[in-house]
């Protein structure tokens, strides 16, 4: 990872996308204004030397007995979350949950949540470190292996009797999904089920973060009886709880959902998608961030929400491949007080963006 002028073994919350499939989804990081005027935050200037940033984690207590991820999100409101790990002891939930961030800094944020609430409770927000959340890991897995010895089927979560007399109109809901999952995860979770290209939506909230949560249209209501048997099963290390849905959930879905998840591109192309931006960034600020290079106002496309609030996110094209990657140099400089990230990306990727930027 480029960190302050080098590349460093940076130990921020990114790498745990290959030690747990919980990472957020590369192609999709929304920054906007948070709701309330009593989250705001100024980070000092950072200066590092020779020593890499903490490792981003706090740990949450008090949360309801009923409390998911989406909760979690939505109370973090504007951080870059890369995992949630919910503690559990003696097989039943502690009220409490690891929250692993995009970047050290934003650990100042979270920490301003302290004693604010998620439904009625006001839950307790504390930093934590790197040792206590893979202690927290190695527990889960720990009872999962205690649970699969017991019995040849998974146990976790246990199933609701609820759903076998629910009605079904042949749509199913999905909780739990990986932040990172496509909709090739999905087919491949109902192999041997017929899927049509526009069948699967992916939830996501107010920012344009996906929220873990999906909706499936079968061909039939058999076949979302019979797709129902997953229910408990896996993506990855996550377990997927499966729910009967209503044609009106449905079409909900197709209206504020999305068809697919992008994923970062395999090729490089003259697109470089920039993260991070001050809200009130504009099309000036970014082109005296590349000042270097020959750009155009028209070159330069800020995305916005459905509220016409910044995303703290930009496309930008640039004029040849030589271009682009040259530009990549300039991941993590700032732009006022932001640390800006920069990726690769696709025309493909910015076309919806693009329909919403100004």
């Amino acid at each position: 990872m480029f960190f302050r002028g080098k590349y460093v073994d940076a130990g921020e919350g990114r790498e745990m996308g290959l030690k747990r499939q919980r990472v957020m989804d590369q192609g999709s990081s929304y920054y906007s204004t948070p709701p309330a005027s009593n989250f705001i935050y100024n980070p000092p200037a950072y200066s590092y030397v020779n020593q890499p940033p903490s490792f981003p984690v706090v740990r949450l207590r008090g949360l309801p007995f009923d409390c998911s991820e989406t909760d979690i999100i939505e109370f973090f409101h504007g951080l870059d979350i890369v995992d949630i790990l919910f503690v559990h002891k003696h097989g039943k939930f502690a009220g409490e949950a690891f929250c692993v961030l995009g970047y050290t800094f934003q650990v100042e944020y979270a920490l301003q949540k302290n004693r604010q609430n998620i439904g009625k409770r006001y839950v307790e927000v504390f930093r934590s470190n790197r040792q206590e959340y893979y202690k927290g890991i190695c527990n889960v897995v720990s009872d999962s292996r205690v649970a699969r010895s017991r019995s040849p089927r998974r146990s976790l979560p246990k199933r609701d009797p609820t759903k076998d007399d629910a009605q079904h109109t042949g749509v199913i809901r999905l909780r739990g999904l990986p932040f990172t999952a496509n909709r090739d995860d999905i087919v491949d979770f109902f192999k041997g089920f017929v899927l049509l290209e526009d069948s699967i939506y992916f939830m996501v909230n107010s920012e344009g973060k996906v929220t873990g949560e999906a909706y499936v249209k079968f061909e039939s209501t058999e076949d979302s009886k019979a797709a129902m048997m997953e229910d408990g099963t896996c993506i990855g290390n996550r377990y997927i709880e499966l729910f009967p849905s209503s044609l009106e959930e449905w079409e909900e879905a197709v209206t504020k959902g999305r068809a697919n998840v992008p994923k970062p591109p395999e090729e490089d192309t003259t697109v470089l998608r920039m993260r991070g931006l001050p809200y009130s960034a504009g099309k000036d600020d970014v082109l005296d961030f590349f000042k270097e290079f020959a750009l155009s106002e028209d070159s330069i496309h800020i995305s916005y929400n459905s509220e016409g609030r910044s995303t703290g996110e930009a496309f930008v094209e640039f004029a040849n491949l030589d271009d682009s990657k040259a530009a990549l140099a300039k991941d993590r400089m700032t732009l006022g007080s932001r640390y800006i990230e920069l990726f690769m990306s696709s025309p493909e990727e910015m076309r919806d963006p693009v329909l919403r930027g100004r």
